[in-house]
C-alpha cells in the first residue's frame, strides 16, 4: 500500500497552472491522508481562493496520485484557513519563485 509520503512525492507533478511551481513546493498541499479503502484525502489550499483553475489542480491532482498502489480514490479536502503565504512554500519552491522572478 502506497504511504503519504509517496503521494507528497507524487503530489510534486502538479503544478500551479498559472505559477509553474508544483503545489508541494508552494505549499499548497497541508495534509495526506490514505484509509484502508484506499481513500486518498488531500488537505489542499490555493493561492486565491478564487482561483480560475481549480478544476485543473483538481484533475491533475487526481491523475498523479490515482495510480500509486492501493489507491482507489482521491478526494481534495479544500481548506481556506489558514490561507496561504508565501511563508509556506518550502526552501525549494521559494527559490524557484525568485529564479522566475516572482519574488
Amino acid at each position: 500500500m502506497t504511504t503519504e509520503d509517496e503521494i507528497r512525492e507524487a503530489m510534486k507533478q502538479v503544478e500551479d497552472p498559472e505559477l509553474g511551481v508544483n503545489v508541494v513546493d508552494l505549499g499548497l498541499l497541508y495534509g495526506v491522508s490514505l484509509d484502508e479503502h484506499g481513500k486518498a484525502i488531500l488537505d489542499m489550499t490555493l493561492t486565491s481562493p478564487s482561483c480560475p483553475l481549480t478544476e485543473q489542480i483538481l484533475a491533475d491532482s487526481q491523475k498523479a496520485v490515482f495510480p500509486l498502489d492501493g489507491v482507489q480514490s482521491v478526494d481534495i479536502n479544500w481548506v481556506w484557513d489558514p490561507p496561504w503565504s508565501p511563508e509556506a512554500m518550502t526552501d525549494e519552491g521559494k527559490l524557484m519563485m525568485k529564479v522566475m522572478g516572482f519574488m
